[in-house]
């Protein structure tokens, strides 16, 4: 484990602990806890304070002291409740991981040859992969138009969110649907909360559209893993999961095209 890693453990433990009382199923506390609590501590903070937080949500669990709590079946994840407003609460989802069983489709790469040379295997080459080859429509069967990179907005009760890139979507009756889509390279793991702030900024920005949000992950430079979500009670649900493999037109037999168009779904 890393410095930095190290010592953001024995911050986001001391908070928790400072507000959380047993039975208690929300914990919150607020950005200022970060900088008090590390000045405790003796613990040097990183100029942009949200990558702490950033970490728990995406890159490290939280401290075992802290999930040890949680009860059965659920874990406590990090939401945003307001401005520089935060609260520990639980989840039964905390992050999404692909299905290492689902099957492959293999789809002839667009990738133009000097993007692909330069391309990087992070969220934005993921991003671009999946423009080129117009994967958010294959996955959703529908068209779909990029409309915006990278929104940040603020939401109520919520505070500052970012959508990595929005899609508007027209299927064949006519209907107009959002699609914020939300991707993870290198070692980011998706997180529920996520698709949770999408579905809001989809209520608050676009209320008057369909909100279909979509994550993209890859789990390795050529296979994608994308997943469609549906809200279940008072949290999301994985609707749709499926896997894209990218590969030269060499690769992909005429069995294969012919086995994928007896599939049912």
């Amino acid at each position: 484990m890393s410095e930095a890693s190290n010592r953001y453990l024995q911050l986001i433990e001391t908070i928790f602990f400072r507000y959380y009382k047993k039975g208690k199923t929300k914990v919150p506390f607020v950005r200022e806890d970060l900088e008090t609590t590390a000045a405790e501590l003796g613990i040097k903070l990183p100029k942009n304070l949200g990558d702490v937080i950033y970490s728990f949500r995406y890159r490290l669990p939280l401290p075992d002291s802290i999930t040890r709590t949680a009860p059965r079946g659920s874990e406590w994840v990090i939401r945003p409740i307001g401005q520089a407003k935060y609260m520990f609460s639980l989840s039964t989802m905390p992050r999404i991981v692909p299905n290492t069983m689902l099957s492959e489709t293999k789809i002839p790469d667009s990738t133009p040859g000097i993007i692909e040379r330069y391309a990087l295997n992070d969220e934005q080459g993921l991003l671009t992969k999946l423009r080129y080859n117009r994967l958010i429509d294959i996955f959703l069967g529908i068209s779909c138009y990029s409309l915006q990179n990278h929104l940040r907005t603020a939401i109520p009760d919520m505070g500052q969110i970012e959508t990595d890139e929005i899609y508007i979507g027209l299927d064949k009756r006519g209907a107009h649907y959002v699609i914020p889509v939300q991707a993870k390279g290198g070692k980011d793991q998706l997180g529920a909360v996520q698709i949770e702030q999408d579905f809001a900024m989809c209520q608050y920005k676009f209320p008057g559209l369909t909100c279909i949000p979509v994550a993209a992950q890859f789990m390795t430079n050529d296979l994608i893993a994308l997943f469609s979500f549906e809200h279940s009670g008072n949290e999301v649900a994985i609707l749709c999961e499926k896997h894209y493999r990218l590969v030269t037109p060499d690769k992909l037999s005429d069995e294969e095209v012919r086995k994928y168009g007896k599939r049912t779904d």
